[in-house]
């Protein structure tokens, strides 16, 4: 199993206390790109450095081919964040964050689905093993 350096602890904190901050503020029953906007906000609060809706190439057969996947959240480089706000959490999204983590080369990534009651039912980490 991987083992966190420290700051990957500390970014996966803060990650959830952005998450609870906005979820406590808004509730469930936005869209998808308002909670992401709101979540950056809070991560940019923080000083912690983002990217949003980063583009992910695939490396085939020695080609990369750019073919529509996107990251919601790359955070510092290091973590992915897949933001949702759907009543079910479909297993495919487990399925595509671990894609990406693979892709990537990175070990960690959330699911962070906001249309639930509460937010610690909503809030997934995921890391490679």
């Amino acid at each position: 199993m991987y083992q966190l350096t420290e700051h990957e602890e500390w970014l996966c904190k803060e990650i959830v206390d952005c998450a609870f901050r906005v979820h406590k503020e808004l509730g469930p029953g936005l869209l998808e790109k308002v909670y992401e906007a709101c979540f950056c906000h809070e991560l940019g609060k923080k000083g912690i450095k983002y990217q949003r809706q980063v583009d992910l190439p695939i490396f085939y057969d020695g080609l990369t081919f750019d073919e529509g996947l996107r990251m919601d959240v790359f955070v510092e480089e290091i973590i992915i964040c897949e933001i949702k706000a759907v009543e079910t959490v479909n297993p495919f999204w487990q399925a595509q964050i671990m894609s990406h983590l693979k892709l990537t080369g990175n070990n960690i990534g959330f699911l962070i689905n906001f249309n639930v009651s509460l937010i610690k039912n909503g809030i997934r980490r995921y890391c490679v093993e």
